[in-house]
């Protein structure tokens, strides 16, 4: 798995995950969403389009991350997942954790509602 952070004009980050996120990846992915959570980022929006599977671990670890980012109010949303990824998140109800949205530009709006 490969992470790239990027800032949009409005200082939201935004990160892009390219690789699988299973049980190997997912403490990189614990160890960059840790280091927003330390940092109290209002908002923050994962881009999985480029992500083809995700394992329970992955779910987890994003999980983990909107329990750290509720202390502080901080919100996270996903944007781009395929349908299999989508299929998945379905299934365990993630979308009741937090919005998954089609695009970037839908995740970015979903969070500023």
């Amino acid at each position: 798995m490969l992470a790239r952070e990027n800032i949009d004009g409005n200082g939201l980050h935004v990160i892009s995950l390219s690789g699988d996120v299973d049980l190997y990846q997912a403490p990189n992915l614990r160890a960059v969403l840790a280091a927003h959570a330390e940092a109290k980022r209002p908002s923050l929006v994962v881009d999985v389009s480029e992500v083809p599977y995700m394992d329970s671990a992955g779910i987890a670890t994003l999980i983990e991350y909107v329990q750290q980012a509720s202390r502080f109010g901080g919100q996270l949303a996903l944007a781009g997942a395929n349908n299999r990824l989508r299929a998945i998140f379905d299934l365990v109800r993630l979308g009741e954790i937090f919005p998954i949205r089609p695009t970037v530009a839908e995740a970015k709006a979903a969070l500023a509602q």
